[in-house]
């Protein structure tokens, strides 16, 4: 099976930040955008930031690995050399790390890299990585 690209809209409080963060901070492109909602390339993947008075709070925060993980919260697999390269990218932007950038499960079924900050919005984002690729779904 292909993977086919996922859409996900989700909520933000202003556009023009979220238009400087995910297009300036992360360099996804820009697509179609009205006064309302903006489009970004996500990785391959479509995004669209709608804009509403006030974005949702977390619903929770799960333990994992010793770190209390925000729920909900989306983000993308990349390649390790991708991660690092975000990594710095997020640091030089001066951006606040919610789970700074670190190996989680070290040693274990599913290492991964992996970090968690947010938009200007509040909307959480993970970005991970794998050595292996495989790992993704270790158990």
């Amino acid at each position: 099976m292909t993977l086919r690209p996922f859409h996900l809209a989700f909520p933000v409080n202003d556009l023009a930040a979220a238009r400087a963060f995910y297009a300036g901070v992360l360099g996804c492109p820009e697509g179609r955008s009205s006064a309302q909602w903006i489009d970004f390339k996500f990785y391959g993947h479509q995004i669209v930031t709608h804009l509403v008075e006030s974005a949702s709070e977390d619903a929770a925060k799960n333990p994992v690995d010793g770190h209390g993980v925000p729920v909900p919260h989306f983000g993308i697999v990349l390649t390790m050399q991708d991660w690092e390269a975000l990594a710095e990218r997020l640091r030089a932007a001066g951006t606040r790390f919610e789970i700074e950038p670190t190996i989680r499960f070290k040693g274990k079924p599913g290492e991964q890299a992996t970090m968690f900050f947010r938009d200007p919005s509040g909307n959480a984002l993970e970005m991970k990585a794998f050595a292996d690729d495989a790992m993704l779904f270790a158990t």
